[in-house]
Formats: structure tokens, sequence, C-alpha cells
């Protein structure tokens, strides 16, 4: 059976709608990202399933409510510089570079950052830039950022991706152990100071980095 992947990606941007996902860009970045591009060929039936989808190297790709989650609290907009941490397969950051101007995004595993790239070069994203390194320390290099999305769960927030936040900008993350975490919203205020809410319960694969959780510690 030949699957519909268009009308699949509808449903499940009409689901994200019903299920209280109202930034307008965000669904229609998620209505234009071929998704089955990004998950392997073994699980392309489960392409627009709403939950996480294994990946190469023990990783995951999230459940795309969660994604539109994250992206919908930063409020991106169209001028952002926006950091990701853990590539992953790729898939959020195609979504980034469709709203945004700049995504960077970093990976700590070699065959991640290859397979990542293999799907966003096929598909003729330009402005994403995939760097290889400890997530846990962001990508000082290009900072200061309108927006940080950690897509991996660590004790606490890195002081290191605070730091590269610009004013009014924005980051969002899992935090808690490595089985109980909520996601985490923080804002660099115009005084410098940060501001602090908690989200909703989520369950995401452990931030490994000398700012996250060690290997040891797993």
């Amino acid at each position: 059976m030949t699957l519909d992947f268009d009308k699949l990606r509808a449903e499940m941007v009409e689901d994200l709608r019903k299920r209280g996902i109202r930034d307008t860009a965000v669904l229609q970045a998620m209505n234009t990202v071929p998704r089955e591009q990004f998950v392997p060929n073994s699980h392309l039936e489960h392409a627009y399933y709403n939950g996480a989808l294994p990946l190469p190297a023990k990783q995951t790709i999230s459940q795309p409510y969660v994604v539109a989650l994250m992206l919908m609290a930063l409020k991106l907009q169209t001028h952002f510089n926006v950091l990701e941490i853990g590539t992953g397969s790729g898939y959020a950051a195609a979504i980034l570079a469709q709203i945004v101007q700049q995504v960077h995004t970093v990976e700590r595993k070699e065959e991640l950052v290859e397979y990542a790239k293999t799907r966003l070069n096929q598909l003729g994203y330009v402005n994403i830039l995939i760097h290889q390194g400890d997530g846990t320390l962001g990508w000082p290099d290009a900072a200061p950022y309108d927006a940080i999305v950690v897509a991996a769960a660590g004790p606490t927030v890195p002081l290191s991706l605070r730091d590269q936040l610009g004013e009014n900008g924005r980051l969002i993350m899992p935090v808690g152990s490595q089985k109980k975490q909520k996601l985490h919203l923080v804002w660099r205020k115009p005084n410098g100071q940060f501001g602090h809410k908690i989200l909703t319960p989520v369950r995401f694969v452990p931030l490994i980095g000398s700012q996250g959780w060690q290997k040891r510690d797993r």
C-alpha cells in the first residue's frame, strides 16, 4: 500500500491544532517539512504518528506535538538567530529553518551529524549550520541567540546556554531526572535577569556533556 504522506501530514497538523497549538508559523512549517524524510525507512508507516520514533545511536525523533509546543513557546520571528541543542534527525532544525533566518544546531554524536546533514542537504536547506560538539556548551561563536531549544533533558539549564541568550531571548528545555522531566522556559529580561516558568511533563533522552549528565551518571 502506498502511503499518502501529504494527507497524513495535513492530518497531523490538524491534530496539533486541536491539541492547542495556535502558532500559525509553526503549524505552516510542520505542514511543509516532510517528516517521512527524517525517520528511518523501517518506520515510514509511522512517520506522522504523534509519538517519538527511534533513530540511530539510540536516540529518538521527538513527538510532533512536543516539537510544536516547544517552538510555540519560543515566540519565533523571521529575523531570529536560533540555537538548537541535539540535532538528532534534523527534523526540528528543518521546522525552525522554515520560520527563522538562521539555525545553528549542535549534535554530540557523529553518526547523527551525518544522518541529519544528508537529509537537510537533500531537501536544500541553506540556513542551517550543523556543528558537532558538546551541546551543553552551546555554540558561542554565533551568539547571542534570540531563541534556544534543547532536545535532551539535563539536571539543570546549563549556564553556558543562559549566557548565550540575547536580550529578550527565550530558551526551552526538559529538566529533571533521566526518567521524570518537565519543560522549563527561561527568558532574559532587558535588565539582564532571567524569568523562569515550568510547563508540562515530558520524556527526553539525557543531555550528555560537561554541563549536563556525565556518561557515568547513566
